[in-house]
């Protein structure tokens, strides 16, 4: 059943029959001619037809002599065929009596061979018996104990040779704190004994959490690769399957390679697919698969013994929304939260992902590094790609620094689109990006204006860049203020100028919306509500239908939010109109160069950059 060698030689075999008996031993078909009906009958009266053979309306026959289709045809032959119309009634049959024409007829619609019959009556059922023997052959040899069942069962994780680790430490830069947190579970699969002797019991599992492209996959690998011990990898969707029970028996089958393996580890990625809180007040659709494999995870890590050499290290980015069962002592004690890098972490990843990239002269890493704050590692691996990219394109040898900035750009701002806006259009884009630049000068506590440009990117039509000058952590009201007043300035700059609004702001809009209501329900930013907060974070279920406060909060909170935004609007429009001439100065520069540095910005509006927040609050 398995050899693939047997059934190509029997294809090989039916196709070679087929052949030599449809064309190689095929009787020879005689020469038939078609004849017209009045030239059958005409033959018939001249007694030259031996036989005919009638099927339906088609007559075919033997004459005696050779008959041509027409006189001026060159092909003659005894057989012929022709075709009697549906309309005549001319008494054929006793005109062929009359000249002793052997008759002959045919059904229309014979029934079909024997072995036809036989082959479309049993076929399918054998070839269903032939593939249900196939599959629980293939589960029995597969070590399936419950049949079919057992070849679903079995786990698709992925086994990383420990020989030849990929990954190791040196492949990891930027999170150098969580490389400590697990240097002691590479210390224990490396040498156990020297934490059994002292009664220590290294955790079970690990939980890494952290937002997409933070590095957790990586640094699970990292960990294989340092303690060169067997690592299986599956991705906790893979468990899941339509059929009941198949997510625990997978789960089973894991373990159990892992124990006969040890010392080993188990990655699961993404954790939240199948480990979502079994309390969650609202549940979509039928659960009991999800449910069962959540069970029979949390009594496999209950069941292992210390000095096993397992352990389990999982990811997530949502860990609000797991059960709390993973997340008490014995199973996942350990949790290592994983933060984008700060500046000094992006040049360390910069440098990793650059390693086989030739930089030109002129490139700083450091300077790159501090022009991408709040950029991941993937972010940045995605960035020296890029860079690389437009470097090729160009026909270089090196990559140089306007390569690295041409793909900030592009990560950050999306693919240049070539427009064609009208004078109007443009000149309104150039009023709304020059009101972000603008008041980003103006507003103290803002984040200092980087870039500014009216050249569409991605889906915006234009772009105000602006960066922090250092890494931030904690955020005042000034700063969030500042954001909400930045941030309204486009609108502020068009009304301004047409007393009229448009839809270029919709974005922009969002963003103080979000940043507004975060003030009032997360950050008691508001007098009014006061420092509570409101927004509910530990619920679990993800569904955003728990709201743990009243509708005449409610009301509250949205009126704040609009007080809020309002004053900020109120604010964007009273320094733009105060600063008029710097906006109109700004909005020629915009629409005579396209795009304005933080240089230019400067010395066209005649401003000074706003000192560091540092300087600043001291």
């Amino acid at each position: 059943m398995r050899s693939t060698r047997l059934w190509v030689t029997l294809a090989i075999v039916l196709l070679a029959n087929i052949f030599i008996t449809n064309v190689l031993f095929a009787p020879a078909q005689p020469v038939t001619v078609t004849l017209p009906y009045d030239v059958f009958k005409q033959q018939v009266v001249a007694d030259n037809v031996v036989s005919v053979t009638t099927t339906g309306d088609a007559i075919t026959g033997v004459t005696k002599t050779p008959v041509k289709e027409s006189p001026t045809s060159t092909v003659s032959a005894t057989h012929f065929t022709t075709q009697h119309p549906s309309f005549a009634n001319d008494g054929l049959e006793l005109l062929l009596e009359q000249h002793n024409v052997t008759i002959n007829a045919k059904p229309e619609n014979p029934p079909p061979p024997f072995w036809q019959t036989l082959l479309f009556s049993f076929g399918p059922t054998i070839l269903i018996v032939i593939a249900v023997l196939y599959l629980i052959r293939r589960a029995a040899g597969a070590g399936g104990a419950g049949g079919l069942l057992g070849a679903f069962g079995q786990s698709k994780a992925r086994l990383y040779d420990p020989e030849r680790p990929g990954t190791t430490f040196a492949d990891v830069a930027g999170i150098d704190e969580v490389k400590q947190e697990l240097e002691e579970l590479v210390d224990f699969l490396r040498e156990p004994q020297k934490y059994e002797r002292l009664g220590g019991m290294v955790p079970k599992g690990v939980l890494l959490i952290g937002p997409p492209g933070t590095g957790k996959t990586l640094l699970a690998r990292a960990v294989a690769g340092e303690a060169k011990v067997p690592f299986f990898s599956q991705s906790a969707s893979e468990f899941v399957e339509a059929i009941v029970g198949v997510g625990a028996s997978r789960v089973r089958d894991l373990f159990t390679k892992a124990r006969a393996a040890a010392p080993a580890i188990i990655f699961i990625d993404e954790l939240d697919a199948i480990g979502r809180s079994r309390s969650s007040g609202f549940r979509i659709g039928g659960n009991d698969e999800q449910e069962q494999t959540l069970n029979q995870i949390l009594t496999e890590m209950d069941g292992f013994e210390p000095g096993k050499g397992v352990i389990v290290l999982a990811a997530t980015n949502r860990a609000d929304v797991l059960d709390q069962a993973l997340l008490r002592p014995g199973r996942f004690d350990r949790r290592v939260t994983l933060q984008p890098p700060d500046r000094r972490g992006r040049a360390a990843i910069l440098k990793i992902h650059t390693a086989k990239v030739p930089l030109g002269p002129d490139v700083d890493l450091d300077a790159i590094a501090a022009a991408t704050p709040g950029l991941v590692g993937a972010d940045l691996k995605n960035l020296a790609n890029e860079a690389a990219l437009s470097a090729a394109r160009k026909g270089e040898t090196t990559v140089s620094s306007n390569d690295f900035y041409q793909a900030i750009d592009r990560v950050l701002l999306g693919t240049e689109r070539h427009l064609m806006l009208t004078p109007t259009d443009r000149e309104r884009i150039a009023y709304h990006e020059s009101g972000h630049a603008l008041l980003g000068l103006l507003v103290p506590g803002a984040d200092p204006v980087r870039k500014v440009t009216i050249i569409p990117h991605g889906g915006a039509l234009g772009v105000t860049i602006q960066r922090p000058v250092d890494e931030r952590f904690n955020y005042g009201e000034d700063y969030v203020r500042a954001r909400i007043v930045g941030a309204l300035g486009g609108r502020a700059a068009e009304q301004l100028v047409y007393s009229t609004v448009s839809t270029g702001a919709a974005s922009d809009l969002q963003q103080v919306t979000a940043i507004a209501h975060e003030m009032v329900v997360r950050w008691g930013m508001s007098p009014k509500i006061g420092p509570l907060a409101f927004r509910d974070e530990g619920s679990g279920d993800g569904l955003g239908l728990s709201r743990p406060y009243s509708e005449a909060t409610a009301r509250e909170v949205d009126t704040e939010v609009k007080r809020i935004a309002d004053e900020c609007f109120a604010e964007a429009l009273r320094l733009l109109t105060e600063h008029r001439a710097q906006l109109e100065a700004l909005t020629q520069a915009l629409l005579k160069e396209d795009s304005l540095g933080e240089e230019q910005i400067l010395a066209v509006t005649g401003l000074q950059a706003a000192a560091p927040r540092s300087d600043r609050e001291s």
